[in-house]
């Protein structure tokens, strides 16, 4: 930018002199000298505006073209690192103010973030300051493209205005009743509506806690103490839960374990836990055989979505249901991501498959702390009249139930346009990275049912249990994700991504092209 700016023509003031004169007795026309200054002012930025575009070759002025992710309010900054211009992306992006903040969260959060999950982030934990949309500004404003969406519960995208102003106005009414309202009960009846296992529904605040419960009313109904759950699936970080959920391969080997996921897990938790790898349905049967007048319930995802994003097998879900109602034990879903994610009516509605309960979370809430469990009245009952308890003070709070009507409501909106939306959008960012995947070096491999997916590097064509999943080169992603990251993609560390109602087929171009280039670059 030049150093000084050029005065105002004598000619442009004369100008705003005549033109002053001529409509000084026009009624209802500005022409004040207030006013003769501000056209001068407004001559003045267009001389700044004229300094910071480019001049085209016939002589003419036109805007530069701001990449995706390059203009404020939506665009990643200019000066975003060698990333951006396709030079070395990935273990060179530092963010500077992040890595700071991180190190003084260290201070005082436990290892400086809320989640577990949180603390994988490379190069570091980041710091954000705000979201709307598709997009995420970190601390060092870079606008990032995200398919993270909080680990999956924002599918409007990021601050949808009908979500806040929802939300927004619950609390003008209050935030937290201690008893029930009429949002809490229209809010149960739209989830019945939606899901067919919902004879009966109870809200809360996270899936870890309705896992627990859903296990709970399992043996209290059945009068059996132990639960099948598969290698590699995700039922929340509660004891009970807390095995199998990632184990080395030599403890996968048959007969599998169960391997406590954390350190202070109670060993005698195990004693009521029989692990089973996902889709090998004769060893189900072969336990069901064994231990089935034990079995209360056997608990799944419907979707591995946690390792892997591997769908049932044809026959699998049918298998289980037909297993638990033949040794009188509860099936019990985990919903929490295909929930209201798949379809209004989650798994259940995509595969044809009712189970005995269900829970629901991510998505549900929209970013809001909300969970639901839902069943049929037999295993509900015991919830009505107080023989397992069941219980929360935050429960049903005004903004996170005013939040679940919303998703609700605008993802079913047009018969369910929203829902077709991230399903058409999810299919085409993982078909077009296998598309890209198949032209390269590289063994990519891309997974799942269209609205999430995976990405990973591995020989295997294609993965049906936990076992293909170690086979994948998590280093190998690791470096695509830190190549997308300095191009101004956030993804999951660990393969899985998300689209939203807010992401765009703009939006899915540009990732695409990025995912060309961060391939090429690591594949070299």
């Amino acid at each position: 930018m030049s150093a000084q700016r050029p005065p105002v023509p004598s000619w442009f003031c004369s100008s705003l002199q005549d033109g002053h004169r001529q409509r000084s007795s026009m009624p209802g026309v500005l022409h004040s000298q207030p006013a003769a200054r501000f056209i001068i002012s407004l001559y003045e930025i267009c001389i700044l505006l004229n300094e910071m575009i480019e001049l085209a070759p016939d002589g003419g002025a036109r805007p530069e073209t701001w990449p995706r992710g390059q203009r404020e309010h939506g665009m990643l900054k200019t000066d975003h690192g060698k990333g951006s211009a396709g030079g070395d992306a990935s273990e060179n992006k530092s963010f500077p103010k992040s890595k700071a903040l991180h190190e003084r969260a260290c201070e005082t959060l436990a290892g400086g973030v809320s989640s577990q999950f949180r603390a994988a982030g490379a190069p570091h934990p980041m710091f954000y300051v705000r979201a709307e949309g598709a997009q995420i500004w970190d601390a060092d404003d870079n606008a990032l493209l995200d398919f993270t969406l909080s680990q999956g519960p924002c599918i409007l995208g990021h601050s949808h205005p009908e979500l806040t102003g929802r939300v927004n106005e619950s609390l003008k009414v209050g935030q937290l009743f201690a008893g029930q309202h009429m949002d809490e009960l229209e809010l149960a009846e739209a989830v019945k509506a939606c899901v067919p296992a919902a004879e009966r529904v109870r809200f809360a605040v996270s899936g870890s806690e309705a896992a627990h419960a859903l296990l709970r009313l399992a043996r209290y109904v059945t009068g059996r103490p132990k639960f099948i759950k598969f290698i590699g699936h995700y039922h929340g970080w509660l004891d009970n839960v807390s095995f199998s959920i990632n184990p080395p391969r030599d403890e996968t080997n048959a007969p599998p374990r169960p391997v406590a996921w954390s350190g202070g897990v109670p060993a005698a938790l195990a004693d009521d836990v029989i692990v089973l790898p996902w889709n090998d349905l004769a060893l189900v049967e072969e336990a069901m055989a064994t231990h089935g007048t034990q079995i209360a319930a056997i608990i799944t995802e419907p979707v591995m979505c946690n390792q892997g994003c591997i769908e049932p097998l044809p026959g699998f879900l049918e298998g289980l249901s037909r297993l638990c109602d033949e040794h009188g034990s509860a099936l019990i879903f985990d919903e929490i991501i295909t929930g209201f994610r798949l379809g209004a009516s989650g798994a259940q509605g995509h595969f044809g498959v009712t189970p005995d309960m269900a829970l629901f979370g991510k998505a549900l809430g929209a970013g809001f702390p909300l969970a639901a469990l839902v069943g049929r009245e037999k295993f509900m009952a015991p919830l009505a009249n107080g023989e397992v308890y069941h219980a929360g003070t935050l429960n049903a709070s005004n903004a996170s139930i005013a939040a679940g009507r919303a998703v609700i409501d605008v993802m079913g909106r047009n018969n369910g346009e929203g829902y077709r939306h991230i399903r058409r959008l999810g299919c085409r960012m993982r078909d077009g990275i296998a598309a890209i995947g198949d032209q390269g070096r590289l063994d990519v491999r891309v997974q799942g049912p269209g609205p999430m997916f995976h990405m990973g590097f591995s020989e295997r064509a294609r993965a049906t249990s936990y076992d293909h999943v170690l086979d994948y080169d998590k280093a190998m992603y690791g470096r695509f994700c830190a190549g997308m990251l300095a191009r101004g993609v956030r993804l999951i560390e660990r393969g899985l991504w998300y689209v939203s109602l807010a992401h765009t087929d703009e939006d899915i171009d540009h990732a695409l092209a990025t995912v060309r280039e961060v391939l090429e670059e690591i594949g070299h």
